[in-house]
Formats: C-alpha cells, sequence, structure tokens
C-alpha cells in the first residue's frame, strides 16, 4: 500500500501547543541524516488520514518536506496522543533506506477454520506479532496462518509460520502461535 504524507519544516520558537491550535501536529523525522533530527508539522485531517492508512512500525510512508532537498521513505516510529481526548499530539518518522534491513513486529493472523473446532475444540491464539528482519520495500502487512488442519490437542509454533519471500524470522520457532484445547463441559 502506497501511503504519503505532506510535511513543512516547524517554525522555531513556537509552542506545540500553539501549532495544535492551528490545526497542525508537531513531528519530527529521525535518521535521515545520520543522527541528525528534523523537527516537522503536519495538518492535522492529513495526520488522520495517514493514521488511518499506516500502521505503527509497519507502513511505509512515503514524506515530502517541499522545504527541504530529502524526499524519501520512513516508518511512523511513534503516535503521542492525548490519554482520554484522542486528540492528536506528535508524530514520530524513522527514515529508511530502500535496501538497508529493518527488525519490525508484524501482525500475524489465523486463515481457515480449524478442524478441531468442528469437532467441539477451541482454538486459543498465545501469541499476535511476530519479529521479523526484511528490507524496507518488503515489509508485510501481516504473516497469515493457515490453521485448517490442526485437530483438538494439536498447535501450530513460530518456526510452522511461513515467511515471504526476504523476510527472516527473529523470534524463538519453539513459541506455540496457536492451539485447539478442548472445550469444557
Amino acid at each position: 500500500m502506497q501511503v504519503s504524507v505532506e510535511c513543512q519544516k516547524r517554525p522555531e520558537n513556537i509552542n506545540p501547543r500553539a501549532l495544535r491550535r492551528q490545526g497542525l501536529i508537531p513531528a519530527v523525522l529521525y535518521g535521515h541524516n545520520g543522527t541528525e533530527s528534523i523537527s516537522l508539522v503536519v495538518g492535522e485531517k492529513a495526520a488522520l488520514t495517514l493514521l488511518k492508512k499506516a500502521s505503527v512500525n509497519n507502513t511505509l510512508v512515503d514524506v515530502n518536506v517541499p522545504e527541504m532537498p530529502w524526499t524519501g521513505k520512513a516508518l511512523i516510529q511513534e503516535v503521542q496522543s492525548h490519554p482520554w481526548k484522542r486528540n492528536l499530539y506528535h508524530l514520530s518518522f524513522f527514515s529508511v533506506s530502500a535496501h538497508g534491513k529493518l527488525d519490525i513486529v508484524v501482525p500475524i493472523k489465523a486463515i481457515g477454520e480449524a478442524i478441531g473446532t468442528k469437532q467441539g475444540g477451541l482454538i486459543e491464539q498465545f501469541v499476535n506479532e511476530v519479529n521479523v528482519s526484511c528490507i524496507a520495500d518488503n515489509i508485510p502487512e501481516v504473516i497469515e496462518f493457515d490453521v485448517s488442519e490442526i485437530g483438538v490437542g494439536q498447535s501450530l509454533l513460530v518456526g510452522d509460520l511461513k515467511m515471504p519471500e526476504g523476510v527472516t524470522l527473529k523470534d524463538d520457532p519453539h513459541t506455540t502461535v496457536f492451539a485447539i484445547v478442548a472445550a469444557k463441559r
């Protein structure tokens, strides 16, 4: 999925609260030039639209900053929001190289209906996400796990996951992801 956001350099000496009152969300871009970081602002509507389309630490975002010669891809590293009002406070982007390896967390999704559930068992999911390493252009949004062949008393392990090409698993392969347990009667 191609996602992009337009940003501007943040004016110096302006309070972030004042920016938010103007409909701008403070942001920062890390890693685009060594250890240097750049303070940015994003329009609130653009930021909310971005967050509907992109996942934190999982979706590449084209970050465009007209005032800078740099234009590139970044991951949304952090989203800060008000604890109960849910107002967006701050975004952090981490610039990535298209060919550099990244260590990221990817969610796991069960597909199919397990044989064990048809036999009266219950499916339990013990792990919701896995740590993987891949290049930036090859980040999977989700890793699907076919559970249709497991019966009551059987389980699937992290090592049983089928990784997409170019994606390397970093977690312990002996960790249980799904298990079918007998229902209590």
